[in-house]
This record gives structure tokens, C-alpha cells and sequence, in this order.
């Protein structure tokens, strides 16, 4: 007898707990085992009550039938998902599709320029952003030792998506922290969702795409990516248009400026640091992903530290996991040194 047999029995469901319900389903792996012993229709002794099972839907469901188990709701739930597939990729298919085209581009590009042009383009591109030969010095030295070690190719492909979809989050980033800055509404809506995609597992934002789209197909990765990576930008935009001093805004409005030219003339100059500093989060949240997106064909050095996984090669997944950790370095130093320069021009 299950444990809560009687609590059925007490509220009178027994009629309708043996009227069927999912009792006739498949059995689970324990009723499976419980059968081959012999012990299905054996009387069981009373549970303690430090040992009173949780009542979940399983539990209750080995009482009354028709109870749903948790297999019945999960299914529902893929149920409901296979329902709206194909409704859904129609709509999401042609919208999704120039992702694809740019992250081809960018990977077509990135490749075809020749090493002794791309670094020091790379060189010449950090001395503009940072202006310090340092770290100039670093980075061409890092791309030169990745390619040492046969690593160029890989770490210029994930280079290549991360200069895709950090501008997408950007893109797509800062008007929706803008929106937010300026509707209090807007802001409550957001940031549940903020919340949930910030907070939501790596590995969950590939199980629906993969429904959706090919495994060949790079927009497949590229929003899994974008998801995961735009929510530090938005948040730091909302956060730094906010923090702009009132006095500054009576200024404006003494001055006789338009909202438009309030927004784009003081807010966001004085909130570019915070919004700086959102760029550097999604850049490194990009880089994160792209490593899990190695699981769905997504080319660069996460493709190594899975095969490293996969085929039990420690040195090969070692050595690329310090490619991604050197790559991450340079990028986060040359956004931080652009922002240092922002605010010292700011301060100046």
C-alpha cells in the first residue's frame, strides 16, 4: 500500500483514484524493480514519521492513478514546445537568418586575411582604443604564441563571433537600457526577464535551439550567445543613464533642450563609462558561451577543449583552455584600458 492511500481513502477519492487515470502508463524504474522482486502486491510496513515521503507527484501518484506523474507533465511540456515548432521557426527562421549571414562573414573574413596583416590590424586597432604600447606589445604577442602553438586559426574563429555578437548586444543592448531608463514601466517588465536569462544554466539556452534550427546552422550558437551575453549591457545602460546627476539634468532643461537632445548630448556621454563597463561584461560572457557552444558546432578553441574532454587528451584540452584564458585577458584589459581613457577624459 503506498503511504498515502489513506489519505484518499480519508478525503472520500477513492472512487475517482480508481476510476484509472495514468495508472495504466508505463512503469517507472523503481514499480519495474519492485515487481521483479515479488514485492509489487506485498504488504508494506508503516513508514516511520521522520521517514513521511515528500508529496510530490510521483508519490501521490503511486496511491491514486490519476494523479499525474512527473514523467506525464514533463512530456506536456515537450508536448506543448513540438506543438508551436514549427509556427515558430516560420517566424523565427527569416528573422534569425542574417545572424547566420554574419557570423559566416565574419568567420570568412577573419580567415582570409593573412596573419601578418590581421595582427598587426589588431595592434593598430588596441593602440587606438587604449593608447598604450604595452599592451599593444601583449596582445601581438599572444596572437604570435597562439599561432606558435597552432592555434591561430581557432582562436581568430572565436574571435571572429565574438566581434559578431558583442555587436548585436551593443546594437540591441543599449536602446533597451535606454527604454528602461525612461519608463519605469519598462523597467519593471525587463528585468524579470533580465533576471531569468542571467540566472538561467548555459547548457538550457541550447535544448529549444536545437529543436529550432539546425546544428549546422551558426545562428544556432550566435543566439544562444547573444541571450546569454546581452543582459550586463542593458542592465549597466538602465543603471548608468539613472545615475546621471538631477542637477545636471535642470541644467539641460534650463538651457531649453529637447528630450532627444538631453539624452544623446549629457545622458548618455556621462553614463558611457557605466555602459563601458557592460561591454566588457558581455564580452566576457560572450567568450564563456562560446565554449559551450562548442557542443553545437561552433568552431574556435572550444572545439579543442571539447575534444580534450571527449578523447581524454589532457594537454590538448590544457593547452586551449590557457588559449581561452589569454584571449579573455587581452580582451578584458584592452575594454578596461578604453574605459580608463573615458574617464579620464571625462574627469579632464
Amino acid at each position: 500500500m503506498a503511504f498515502y492511500d489513506q489519505l484518499f481513502d480519508t478525503l472520500g477519492l477513492r472512487a475517482w483514484c480508481d476510476a484509472g487515470g495514468t495508472g495504466g502508463g508505463p512503469m517507472t524504474m523503481a514499480e519495474l524493480l519492485a515487481k521483479s522482486s515479488g514485492n509489487s502486491g506485498a504488504e508494506e510496513k508503516p513508514t516511520p514519521l521522520l521517514e513521511t515521503p515528500f508529496p510530490s507527484l510521483d508519490a501521490l501518484n503511486a496511491a491514486c492513478p490519476s494523479v499525474t506523474r512527473t514523467r506525464d507533465m514533463t512530456d506536456g511540456v515537450e508536448n506543448a514546445f513540438l506543438a508551436i515548432k514549427d509556427p515558430l521557426k516560420f517566424v523565427l527562421d527569416p528573422i534569425t537568418q542574417p545572424l547566420s549571414w554574419a557570423l559566416n562573414g565574419s568567420l570568412e573574413m577573419f580567415e582570409t586575411i593573412p596573419w601578418f596583416i590581421l595582427i598587426p590590424l589588431l595592434g593598430l586597432l588596441v593602440w587606438y582604443a587604449a593608447r598604450s604600447m604595452a599592451l599593444v606589445a601583449f596582445v601581438i604577442g599572444s596572437f604570435l604564441f597562439l599561432g606558435l602553438i597552432d592555434h591561430y586559426i581557432y582562436a581568430v574563429q572565436t574571435l571572429s563571433i565574438i566581434f559578431v555578437c558583442t555587436l548585436i548586444c551593443i546594437a540591441l543592448g543599449v536602446p533597451i537600457g535606454i527604454a528602461m531608463s525612461r519608463s519605469d514601466t519598462m523597467q519593471r517588465i525587463s528585468i524579470p526577464i533580465l533576471d531569468m536569462l542571467q540566472t538561467l544554466p548555459t547548457f538550457v539556452y541550447l535544448i529549444p535551439l536545437i529543436f529550432l534550427f539546425s546544428v549546422t546552422e551558426p545562428k544556432l550558437y550566435g543566439i544562444a550567445i547573444i541571450l546569454y551575453a546581452i543582459v550586463p549591457v542593458v542592465r549597466l545602460t538602465d543603471l548608468g543613464i539613472r545615475l546621471v546627476d538631477k542637477d545636471v539634468i535642470e541644467a539641460a532643461d534650463a538651457f531649453g533642450m529637447t528630450d532627444r537632445q538631453k539624452l544623446w548630448g549629457v545622458q548618455v556621454p556621462l553614463a558611457l563609462p557605466n555602459i563601458m563597463a557592460g561591454v566588457n561584461q558581455t564580452i566576457m560572457m560572450s567568450l564563456a558561451m562560446v565554449v559551450i557552444a562548442s557542443l553545437v558546432s561552433a568552431p574556435g578553441l572550444g572545439v579543442l577543449v571539447l575534444r580534450g574532454i571527449r578523447n581524454l587528451e589532457l594537454g590538448v584540452g590544457l593547452v586551449s583552455g590557457f588559449g581561452i584564458v589569454l584571449l579573455a585577458v587581452l580582451l578584458d584589459r584592452v575594454t578596461k584600458a578604453a574605459l580608463g581613457r573615458i574617464n579620464k577624459s571625462q574627469k579632464a
